[in-house]
C-alpha cells in the first residue's frame, strides 16, 4: 500500500511587523527632506552668483555693443579719410596740370610779346614780307594742322595782300618726294590761301600726307603785288591740340 502524501497548507503565517512600514516611510521622508534642503541651500547660494553673472553679462553685452559702434565709426572715418585723400590727390593733380598749362601759356605769351616788340618796336629789324615760322600738329582724322606766321615791318603803313602755298618735301619708300599744294589739300587746281595784313598774320588750315610718307621740310611760297617770296623750313611738329 502507498503512503498518503499530506496536502500543502493553503495559508502561510507571516509575522506582523508594522514598525517596518513606519521606518520605511520615515526614511523616504528623510530622503525627500534632504533633497529639498539641498535644493534650498543650492538656490540660496546660486541666486547671488547668478545675479552677479547676469550683471557681468549685461555689462559685457553693453561693452560689446559700444565696441561695435566704435568699430563702425572708425571704419566710416577711414572711408571718409580715404575719399578725402583721393579727392585731394585728384585736385592736386588737376591743379598741377593747370599750373603747367598756365606756365606754358605764359611762356608762349612772353615769346609773343618779345616777337611783337621786335616786330613793331623802334629797334626792330626792318624786313619786308616774310615767313616767320611754319608749325604742324597732327589731328584726329590723320590730317595735319598747320600754322604759318607771316610778318612785315618794312613799310608800316602798307598792307601786304596776296596768297600763300605750301610744298612739303620728304621721303617715301626710300625715294625723295615733293608734294605740291594741290595734292596737300587734295583739290586739283586749288588756289593758294589768301592773306592780308599790316604787320603780321597767322594762316591756319589742314593738309593730308600720303601713307608711308616722312616729311622733312616745308616750303612756303608767298605771292603779293607781283613779287614772290620762297622760304624753306625744317618740318616742325607740335603737340596735338586737345579739343
Amino acid at each position: 500500500m502507498s503512503t498518503p502524501v499530506p496536502d500543502k497548507p493553503r495559508f502561510v503565517v507571516v509575522p506582523h511587523r508594522p514598525y517596518q512600514k513606519v521606518l520605511l516611510a520615515l526614511l523616504l521622508a528623510a530622503w525627500l527632506g534632504s533633497l529639498v534642503a539641498v535644493g534650498v541651500w543650492a538656490t540660496r547660494r546660486a541666486v547671488p552668483e547668478l545675479a552677479q553673472v547676469r550683471q557681468e553679462l549685461a555689462l559685457t553685452a553693453r561693452r560689446a555693443s559700444e565696441a561695435e559702434a566704435l568699430v563702425r565709426q572708425l571704419r566710416q572715418n577711414v572711408t571718409t579719410l580715404r575719399r578725402s585723400d583721393q579727392i585731394s590727390r585728384a585736385a592736386n593733380a588737376e591743379l598741377q596740370a593747370t599750373l603747367a598749362e598756365r606756365e606754358e601759356e605764359i611762356s608762349g605769351l612772353r615769346a609773343d610779346v618779345a616777337f611783337y616788340e621786335r616786330l613793331v618796336g623802334a629797334t626792330g629789324q626792318r624786313r619786308g614780307l616774310s615767313v616767320h615760322e611754319a608749325v604742324f600738329a597732327p589731328e584726329a582724322g590723320g590730317t595735319w594742322r598747320y600754322t604759318v606766321t607771316l610778318t612785315q615791318n618794312l613799310n608800316r603803313g602798307a598792307i601786304s595782300k596776296g596768297e600763300a602755298r605750301l610744298t612739303v618735301e620728304g621721303v617715301k619708300d626710300g625715294r625723295l618726294m615733293s608734294l605740291p599744294w594741290e595734292q596737300l589739300v587734295q583739290k586739283p587746281g586749288a588756289p593758294g590761301q589768301p592773306f592780308s595784313f599790316r604787320y603780321f598774320q597767322q594762316l591756319e588750315g589742314s593738309i593730308m600726307l600720303p601713307d608711308g610718307f616722312t616729311p622733312q621740310r616745308v616750303r612756303v611760297q608767298l605771292r603779293a603785288d607781283g613779287n614772290t617770296v620762297d622760304q624753306a623750313f625744317p618740318w616742325q611738329a607740335a603737340e596735338p591740340r586737345g579739343d
